[in-house]
């Protein structure tokens, strides 16, 4: 392994860390507490709104350090995605991402992350995330691209 890719394993498991921290001292890997956000209706929890709004402020000037970089530190370029239209299937995609989150009150990155604490639900979760990801992959992923 050379010392660049070291780096960006590191720099990865770092990230990947921060992320995982950050979810889970904002509250996001408690299913309760993303779906009292989701319930508009009902019982709303706004907090999860300054979550949402503390992301942002740290994303804009990311992305705003991005574009002025010729190509990122730790790779030879950026691997942004190159489709820009919005057609059928990433609607469908997004409708099910969001159904899914709204029924378990987990989206990937909370879930993954709460993988620490252990609990069945949490566990069949994940293995029925990866599965059908998984599957994804295998069938349906080199039919449309």
């Amino acid at each position: 392994m050379t010392a660049r890719a070291l780096l960006r394993l590191l720099a990865a498991l770092a990230a990947g860390t921060l992320f995982g921290f950050g979810l889970s001292l904002s509250g996001m890997v408690d299913p309760a507490r993303v779906l009292g956000f989701l319930d508009l209706a009902g019982r709303w929890d706004p907090s999860l709104a300054f979550v949402l709004a503390g992301a942002v402020a740290m994303a804009v000037p990311g992305v705003l350090l991005q574009r002025r970089m010729a190509r990122p530190v730790l790779d030879d370029q950026f691997h942004l995605p190159q489709k820009t239209r919005i057609d059928a299937r990433l609607l469908a995609g997004s409708a099910i991402f969001g159904v899914g989150w709204g029924l378990a009150g987990f989206c990937p990155g909370p879930a993954v992350s709460a993988l620490s604490t252990g609990l069945p639900p949490v566990i069949l979760f994940v293995a029925a995330m990866a599965v059908g990801m998984i599957v994804h992959d295998r069938l349906l992923a080199g039919r449309h691209s």
